[in-house]
Formats: structure tokens, sequence, C-alpha cells
């Protein structure tokens, strides 16, 4: 995608990256990315508050006239995430620590681990093109048996099949562990529906983490 924006950016086309509003040093360097950044910042959601007055800030610049409607709609807004953000920490907090472990296809909750004290763990790595291999498989499964992990979870954007696999090799070793359910990661929820906004789509994973791992998720 950086490609293309470079070919539109040479073709005159304006591009923004909303992440430039994000301080450098907020940012997370995976080594598989090899220097560059983890781009799943909205899954902080303080960091997302960032992006939405970098979009508020460029919105004004290129329409003035219209400055104090940016202003006004940016403001309620990030009122709506500060709310979000509350109702995440609540909920992680209703947990036990020794719960708070996210396994899911690809490495893409890093930045929700570190805001909302989740010890995460991916299959893939951080890209969903990252091939998965059987000792991935296996080195996953051993440490969902050996933390006696109740749930894992599978993703919207990602084939379900890495997860069953898991689940398959963990029962394999004597140890049952659940579905807990359908995280967004990659993308959000169908148009119309409260998972296709950004607010519902971070309601419906911590939603299906907490209870998932409380004992109150799929099978």
């Amino acid at each position: 995608m950086s490609d293309l924006f470079e070919q539109m950016r040479k073709r005159g086309i304006n591009t923004i990256a909303v992440t430039d509003g994000i301080d450098r040093s907020l940012l997370l360097t995976p080594p598989e990315f090899e220097g560059n950044y983890d781009p799943h910042v909205w899954f902080d959601v303080t960091l997302w508050m960032k992006a939405v007055e970098k979009v508020r800030n460029e919105l004004i610049k290129m329409d003035p006239d219209n400055s104090d409607v940016y202003r006004e709609n940016a403001e309620t807004y990030l009122k709506e995430l500060a709310e979000l953000h509350k109702y995440v920490k609540a909920q992680e907090e209703s947990m036990l620590k020794e719960k708070r472990v996210l396994i899911t296809a690809h490495d893409a909750f890093n930045y929700f681990g570190r805001a909302y004290g989740f010890e995460v763990r991916g299959l893939q790595g951080i890209s969903t093109a990252t091939e998965v291999g059987t000792a991935d498989v296996q080195d996953l499964a051993n440490f969902i048996v050996v933390r006696k992990i109740p749930a894992i979870f599978v993703e919207s954007s990602v084939p379900q099949r890495y997860i069953e696999a898991v689940q398959a090799a963990v029962k394999a070793k004597g140890f049952d562990v659940k579905i807990g359910g359908e995280l967004f990661s990659d993308a959000m929820g169908n148009p119309g529906t409260p998972e296709g906004t950004y607010i519902g789509m971070v309601r419906h994973n911590i939603n299906t983490i907490v209870n998932a791992l409380n004992g109150k998720g799929e099978s």
C-alpha cells in the first residue's frame, strides 16, 4: 500500500497518513517488519484518538471555510472515543490478570495488549501473508497446554482453519481449548451493523475476549 500511495502522490493525488499524528516513540517496531512500524494502531483507542485529531487538522487545512464543523465533529467523536477507552479498561480490569492471554490467528493485537494489559500471541506473526508451519502450530499448542488457556480466537480476515489446527493440536496433547469467537482485526463488520463502526468493532472485540476467557465463550 505504501508503494501505491507514493505513486498517487507523484500523480498529484493528495494522500495523508493519519498515523503521522502519532509520536513515533509510541509506535511498535516488531522484528518481523524489519524496522517498519506495526500498523495496527487502532487497537489502542488512545492512539486512534490522535489519528482523529490528525484528520481534523488536515480537513481544516483543505477546507478552512468549514473549520468549525470539523472541530465540532471531532470534539464530539473524541468524547465518544474517551468513553470507549474507559469501557475497554473496565472490561479488562474485571478479569484476573492471569486470564489476560489473547491468542489469535495473526499478531494484530500488540497495541491492544500493551494498552489494556493482555499477553498476546499470534499464530502467523504480524502479517496475514506469513506462512504457517507445523512447528508454529505445535509451539502455540504447547504454550496453550502449559498455561491452560481456556479459549483462542478466529479473525474475520484470516481463514479459520489455522486456529482450528491449533485447537486440534491442543486436543492431541490431552487438553481442550475452545474457540472463543470471532474478532475483527484488519477489517470491521458489515455496513449497517454495530461492528461496522469503529466503536462497535472495539466493543465487540473486548466483550468477546472477556466472555470467552471467563468461560462464557463459544465451543
